[in-house]
C-alpha cells in the first residue's frame, strides 16, 4: 500500500535501511571500543578500590553514568527489536488481535526499516563521539599491562555474546529455514547487541572483579620482595608520611631540605598505594641511599598498616586530619586510626619518632590517646608536635613568600598560603631528627618553590592572577586557599567542583565552605551539582553571586568580565583541563 503512494521515499529508505544494516556492526564496535575504555579509566581512576567505585555513583556525574537519556533510547530500541523478533518467531496469527491485520503486516517492514535507520543514527553519533574523545585523550586509561589485559577480556566478551546467537544448535533449532525466521534471527542479533551495550558496565566491572584476586596474587608476590629488600638495608632511614591532606607537600619539601646534606630517595608523584611503595623500592631504592621518604595513602581500616609494614618507617609524620574520605571509611574511628596515624605510629619501632602537625584540629584530638597508648614503659616512641614542642613563630604571609622563625632562626620559603607553614613545621622537625641544624635547615628552604606546594601562582589572560590550586580538593584545603585570597586586593572568582567521598559530613563540610567562599569572594562556579545547594545556602549570608555550570564555554564568559590584572581566580580541585586553559596565558 505504502510502495504505491510514495514509491521514491520508500526506495530511498529502504537504501538508507540497509546502509544501515551492514554499517551498525562497525559503528557498535567503534562505540563498544570507547564504553569499556571509559569503564577500566573509572576503575583505574578509582585505583580499583570498589569502595572508591561504588562512592562515584553517588555523585551526579556517576548518576548520569548509568541513567541518562541515551540509555533510555536504547532500552527502546532493544524493546522495539526484541518485540518484532518475538512475533517472528512465534508467527503469532494477527487477525486474532487485530480486525485489520494486512495495515499491520504492510506496516512492519517500515518499523524495521526505521529502527534501523534509528539505531544507525544514534550509533555514528556515538562513534563520532567516541573517536573525537580518543583523539583529545578523554577517558582513556594508562595503557599498563593489566589494563591492556582487561581490555582485550571485553571487547572479546562483548563481541562474542552477540555472535554466540548464530553458534549455537539452539539457534538452529529455533529458527528453521524460512525468511520469517531469518528476519527474526537478524533482529535478534542487534537486539543483543544493545542487550550488550546497555549491560558494559556490569560486562566490564565483572570482569574487573573476576581478575582482581589474581591481580592481588601478584601484587601479594611483589609486595613480599619489596618487604625483604627493605629489610636487607639496616641502615636505612624511612620517613612515612600519613593524613587526609598536605602528605605531597611535606614530602616534596622534606625532600628538598634532607637532599642538601643525604642522598635521598622519595615516592614518586601519585605513587602511595602498596604497588606503588612496593615497585619504588624494588626498582628504585639502592644501597647508597641513607634515607627513603615515603608518602601513605589509603582508603580503609588496615591500609596504612599494610604499607607501613612494606617501608619499616623509624619516623612517622602526621600531617592532619579531616572528612576527607570518610565515606570509604565508614566512620571518623577508622578514618582517624588509618590517616590520623594510629596504624603508622602502632608499626613504628620501640625507639622511633611520631612528628604530629599540632595546628589539625582533628589530630590534636588524637595526641593524648597515642601518648598513652604508645609512650608508655613497653612501648617507648619520642612524640614531636609541631604548634607545641615546635612552634613558628612571626609568621607573616605574602602573595608569593611565607616568613617565620623557629628558635630564633629566620626562615623565607617561597610557597603560596599560609597553611604552608604547618606542612614546613613538620617537614623541619623531621629534618632536625635526622640531624640536621636549624641554620642549614633554613638555607635549604629557600631551594623550596611554588611547584612544590598545592597552589601555584599563574598569569592569566588580560593580566588576570590565576591560583593553580588542581591537584586535588580537601574540606581544610579549600579553606585555606580562600583565605589565602584575602591578600588580593582586586576581585576574587572561584572555580570549583563539589568534594567527593566525604560521607555523612558531606552537606556539613559544603555549607562551611560556602560560608567561605560568601565571606571572601566576588563570585562562585561550582562545576559539579551535587552539593551546590549546600554551598548555596552557606553562602547566603554572603556578598559573592554563585551559579552552577559544566559548560567550559559559558565559564569562560561568565568569568570574563573579571580577567584583568588586579583581579584573582583561584581553580580549586580537580576540575576540567578545558576550562583551565581557557584562562591560562598562552606563551
Amino acid at each position: 500500500m505504502f510502495e504505491t503512494l510514495f514509491p521514491n521515499i520508500i526506495h530511498f529508505l529502504f537504501s538508507l535501511s540497509a546502509l544501515a544494516f551492514w554499517s551498525l556492526p562497525v559503528l557498535w564496535l567503534v562505540r563498544q571500543v570507547k564504553a569499556i575504555n571509559v569503564w577500566l579509566y573509572l576503575w583505574q581512576l578509582k585505583e580499583y578500590h570498589i569502595g572508591r567505585f561504588i562512592d562515584h555513583f553517588r555523585t551526579t556525574k556517576g548518576k548520569k553514568l548509568v541513567c541518562n537519556k541515551a540509555i533510555a533510547i536504547k532500552f527502546l530500541f532493544f524493546l522495539i527489536f526484541i518485540s518484532q523478533a518475538i512475533y517472528f518467531v512465534f508467527a503469532y496469527p494477527l487477525d486474532k488481535i487485530v480486525s485489520r491485520p494486512d495495515i499491520v503486516e504492510d506496516f512492519l517492514p517500515f518499523l524495521q526499516v526505521g529502527s534501523f535507520i534509528g539505531l544507525f543514527g544514534m550509533y555514528s553519533f556515538e562513534a563520532y563521539r567516541g573517536i573525537r574523545n580518543f583523539i583529545k585523550r578523554l577517558y582513556i586509561p594508562v595503557f599498563t599491562k593489566k589494563i591492556i589485559f582487561l581490555f582485550f577480556i571485553g571487547i572479546t566478551v562483548q563481541i562474542f555474546l552477540p555472535l554466540s546467537l548464530f553458534l549455537t544448535p539452539v539457534f538452529a533449532s529455533i529458527f528453521p529455514d524460512s525468511f520469517k525466521s531469518f528476519t527474526a534471527g537478524i533482529l535478534m542479533f542487534f537486539a543483543l547487541g544493545i542487550f550488550v551495550d546497555l549491560a558494559t558496565p556490569i560486562i566490564v566491572s565483572a570482569i574487573v572483579l573476576i581478575f582482581q584476586p589474581f591481580a592481588m596474587l601478584g601484587k601479594r608476590h611483589i609486595i613480599a620482595k619489596a618487604k625483604q629488600k627493605r629489610a636487607n638495608l639496616k641502615n636505612l632511614k624511612v620517613v612515612g608520611i600519613t593524613g587526609s591532606y598536605g602528605k605531597t607537600s611535606t614530602k616534596e619539601f622534606l625532600f628538598t631540605i634532607l637532599q642538601e646534606k643525604f642522598r635521598v630517595l622519595k615516592t614518586p608523584e601519585h605513587r602511595n598505594s602498596e604497588i606503588g611503595i612496593s615497585q619504588t623500592i624494588l626498582n628504585d631504592l639502592k644501597e647508597d641511599h641513607q634515607i627513603f621518604i615515603c608518602e601513605m595513602g589509603a582508603y580503609n581500616k588496615g591500609g596504612v598498616k599494610l604499607l607501613a609494614e612494606i617501608a619499616q618507617p623509624q619516623i612517622a609524620i602526621l600531617t592532619g586530619a579531616n572528612e576527607q574520605h570518610l565515606a570509604l571509611f565508614g566512620s571518623m574511628e577508622n578514618l582517624l586510626s588509618a590517616e590520623g596515624g594510629g596504624e603508622l605510629v602502632e608499626t613504628l619501632p620501640e625507639n622511633g619518632t611520631v612528628i604530629i602537625n599540632g595546628y589539625s584540629e582533628k589530630l590534636k584530638t588524637q595526641i593524648p590517646r597515642l601518648r598513652q597508648t604508645y609512650s608508655g614503659q613497653v612501648k617507648l616512641k619520642k612524640f614531636i608536635v609541631a604548634g607545641e614542642d615546635m612552634r613558628a613563630a612571626n609568621v607573616r604571609v605574602e602573595k608569593e613568600n611565607i616568613y617565620f622563625e623557629v628558635d630564633g632562626v629566620q626562615f623565607q620559603v617561597s610557597v603560596c598560603g599560609g597553611h604552608n607553614v604547618q606542612n614546613l613545621s613538620v617537614a623541619i622537625a623531621a629534618a632536625r631528627e635526622l640531624g640536621m641544624g636549624l641554620k642549614e635547615i633554613a638555607e635549604a628552604c629557600e631551594k623550596i618553590t611554588q611547584d612544590m606546594g598545592a597552589m601555584k601562582l599563574r598569569k592569566g589572560i588580560n593580566g588576570l592572577n590565576i591560583i593553580n590550586a588542581t591537584y586535588s580538593a580537601n574540606p581544610d584545603g579549600v579553606i585555606a586557599a580562600l583565605e589565602y585570597l584575602k591578600l588580593w586586593e582586586g576581585k576574587k572568582v572561584i572555580v570549583m567542583p563539589c568534594l567527593i567521598e566525604l560521607g555523612m559530613a558531606s552537606e556539613q563540610v559544603h555549607k562551611k565552605i560556602g560560608q567561605k567562599i560568601g565571606e571572601v569572594c566576588d563570585l562562585a562556579i561550582i562545576v559539579t551539582k551535587d552539593k551546590f545547594q549546600a554551598i548555596k545556602e552557606g553562602m547566603a549570608q554572603g556578598k559573592a553571586e554563585v551559579v552552577y555550570s559544566e559548560n567550559p564555554q559559558a565559564i569562560f564568559e561568565k568569568v570574563r568580565p573579571f580577567t584583568v590584572s588586579d583581579n584573582v581566580l583561584l581553580l580549586e580541585g580537580r576540575i576540567p583541563q578545558q576550562i583551565i586553559n581557557q584562562f591560562v596565558e598562552k606563551p
